[in-house]
């Protein structure tokens, strides 16, 4: 890459960070502070978690992008540790969004359950299970499933003559197998499927309730549809970010190198980051004097008489 082409990436990566990290800082500030006892919702808890794992790319992974673009000499080892710091703050937005469907869910389909299957400490609970998965696949490769071998045997043939480590790159170190079949198929794919069948149950379900409910029934109905328009609209904005570049991937691990352009590369990694950006649903919580905290379900407020109206 040419050096101007170099200053204007990294000038981009730093701007797309600083922005991913004021606006999930903002998200996490309005949740916490702004909304008394929002951290007892489960669909909070799980929107806080998605934005700390938005925060943390803008922090940690955004600049390890640069890093792992060959600019920067590292041992094979912390190499491959950096690249897996990657992988897991992108699980962790994957499995957030997943657990933020899966509440949406659970609250229209099991109403008369849901309080008491969705405590504070179930919820904080799966939060904790979405970031341990999120270590454990994001951390795959350490246990074996890497490729420096060569890279650190270019470095042993290369020590004698000076002490410089090779350049560091993600995928000298990660395998395209590993990208493929383990993390878009495995890890990001059949999650974002799981995603699309919930929101698609949860429309479908949406629109049986509001043909055959009362005017005053409606309202609540109308929000809750509302509501999951914004989330799934989020999953597409995430599939469309992220499944680009999994495409390049494949084409890399089936065509070969010749088959993507670097420049093609360069052009599906920005927008995979600033996804982050747009992760945040626009209209989870829509205060109301009889809901102030926006959470109510469809069938919680009919039960208790309470259309937001």
């Amino acid at each position: 890459m040419a050096e101007w082409s170099w200053v204007a990436y990294t000038a981009l990566e730093v701007l797309i960070a600083v922005a991913c990290c004021l606006g999930n800082m903002l998200v996490v500030c309005a949740v916490c502070i702004g909304i008394r006892g929002s951290l007892r919702e489960p669909t909070f808890c799980f929107l806080v978690s998605l934005a700390v794992a938005d925060f943390l790319v803008g922090v940690a992974a955004v600049p390890l992008a640069v890093v792992l673009d060959g600019w920067v000499n590292l041992t094979p080892n912390l190499c491959l540790l950096l690249s897996c710091v990657v992988l897991v703050l992108t699980q962790a937005s994957v499995l957030s969004l997943l657990a933020i469907a899966v509440d949406r869910y659970l609250r229209l389909h099991t109403p008369l359950r849901y309080k008491n299957l969705a405590t504070q400490k179930r919820t904080w609970l799966a939060v904790s299970v979405c970031w341990a998965l999120s270590c454990l696949l994001g951390f795959t490769p350490l246990f074996g499933w890497h490729s420096y071998s060569s890279l650190a045997s270019g470095d042993n043939n290369k020590s004698s003559a000076s002490p410089t480590s090779p350049p560091c790159t993600f995928l000298s170190v990660v395998p395209l197998p590993f990208m493929v079949y383990f993390n878009f198929l495995g890890c990001v794919l059949a999650p974002l499927l799981v995603m699309t069948l919930l929101y698609t149950r949860i429309f479908w379900s949406l629109q049986g309730r509001l043909q055959d409910s009362s005017p005053q029934a409606q309202a609540s109905l109308l929000r809750e549809r509302r509501l999951a328009c914004s989330l799934a609209l989020v999953l597409c904005l995430f599939a469309g970010c992220w499944i680009p570049l999994h495409l390049m991937n494949c084409l890399l691990l089936f065509h070969g190198p010749q088959a993507v352009t670097q420049g093609a590369l360069y052009t599906g990694r920005y927008p995979s980051v600033p996804c982050q950006l747009s992760s945040q649903p626009c209209d989870l919580c829509l205060p109301h004097p009889k809901d102030p905290a926006g959470l109510c379900s469809n069938m919680e407020a009919l039960s208790g008489g309470a259309g937001l109206l």
